[in-house]
């Protein structure tokens, strides 16, 4: 019996009936799978989770701390000034209602002492000293047959003759002072700095037609307010900057201005257009503060301008903090102190100079030591 099932079982026919079976199984589950897969690409995707920042808790930051150094402190202040001759004059006619003849120099021009710069037209005041020299001429003759008569002229009308006699000498002799100043010359050697009067002009007395100024002879002026007078003395201490040099030079206070100075305007007028009655200034030295340097650059030239840095007081090794490391209550100023072991202790503190970044501090504190800023 066995054997008859084995070989039934062995049989071609029965290992092709189970093969089928097999195949119809695995196509059945093939067909499953795709209708279960094509199912779900008809259902709603889902979402995707959100992705939440990580929020951090803030953190309270530390203020900073600063240690308690030395250094240098100078207390000075800032001022303008420019490079001028020691030697400049204006040069002027004394004469008014005369018109210039010629002006016979140009604005730079080098001159010599005694060099003629302009002269006025002298024909009138020629030809008047001709007329009085006649008159008196004729009034001396009058004057020697008068002599002859005296005793038989009043005494008045004599006495009279006399006067009128030197009244026009004395206009004679006005007209030849007139004419000797016709002429302007240069007072000293010097260049054309500045020229006021043109040709044609009327002179009006004591008013420029030119600035004369020694330019081998040439200083630092510095111009301060009345204010910044009484912060300064002879012998201070200034820095030099002048416009085109990049290098600072040293210098001192050698003089202050003379309060006593009759200049009113630091800068000279302009002409008038050509009419006469122009009122330049005349820039005096007097009116500056003059600052003494060993040297001037080469090629300085007069009307430059410059800055300059007077030092009012230095003071080595003192003691400072930032600024932002004082503290102010009404008129109580202290520091917060932090000690080796990080605890904190207000100090009361006496402070000297302050800037715009550091105070001094004259008591209180020691180098070393450590502050919290604000």
């Amino acid at each position: 019996m066995y054997t008859k099932w084995l070989t039934e079982s062995s049989s071609p026919n029965s290992q092709r009936s189970r093969s089928r079976r097999l195949q119809r199984w695995m196509l059945i589950a093939m067909s499953s799978t795709l209708l279960f897969t094509s199912a779900c690409s008809l259902l709603p995707a889902e979402e995707e989770e959100e992705i939440l920042p990580v929020i951090t808790p803030p953190t309270i930051s530390k203020k900073p701390e600063h240690e308690v150094t030395t250094e240098t402190l100078v207390d000075q202040f800032s001022a303008s000034g420019k490079i001028m001759s020691q030697q400049e004059e204006h040069v002027y006619f004394s004469v008014d209602g005369k018109r210039i003849k010629d002006v016979l120099v140009k604005n730079g021009d080098k001159v010599k002492a005694g060099q003629v710069i302009a002269v006025f037209e002298t024909e009138e005041t020629e030809k008047s000293i001709r007329d009085k020299k006649f008159e008196i001429r004729k009034e001396e003759y009058t004057m020697k047959e008068n002599l002859r008569k005296r005793d038989e002229m009043d005494e008045l009308e004599f006495e009279q003759m006399q006067l009128n006699y030197e009244q026009k000498k004395q206009d004679l002799a006005d007209l030849e002072k007139d004419l000797s100043k016709a002429t302007l010359r240069a007072p000293f050697s010097g260049s054309v700095v500045a020229l006021y009067g043109q040709k044609g002009n009327q002179t009006k007395a004591y008013d420029p037609i030119a600035t004369i100024a020694n330019t081998s002879k040439l200083t630092i002026a510095v111009k301060l307010s009345k204010d910044e007078l009484e912060d300064v003395a002879i012998g201070m201490e200034v820095e030099v900057k002048i416009n085109g040099h990049d290098k600072p030079i040293k210098g001192k206070i050698k003089a202050l201005p003379n309060p006593n100075s009759s200049s009113s305007s630091n800068q000279p007028n302009q002409p008038d257009g050509g009419q006469g009655g122009n009122t330049a200034q005349q820039e005096k030295l007097e009116d500056f503060v003059i600052v003494q340097v060993d040297k001037l650059p080469a090629n300085v030239q007069r009307g430059t301008s410059l800055g300059v840095n007077i030092i009012k007081s230095r003071k080595e090794n003192a003691i400072v903090i930032p600024n932002s490391a004082l503290r102010k209550i009404g008129s109580r100023k202290y520091v917060q102190v932090v000690e080796p072991d990080g605890t904190k202790r207000e100090v009361d503190v006496e402070v000297g100079q302050e800037d715009s970044t550091v105070v001094e501090i004259l008591r209180g504190l020691e180098p070393g030591q450590k502050v919290v800023g604000n």
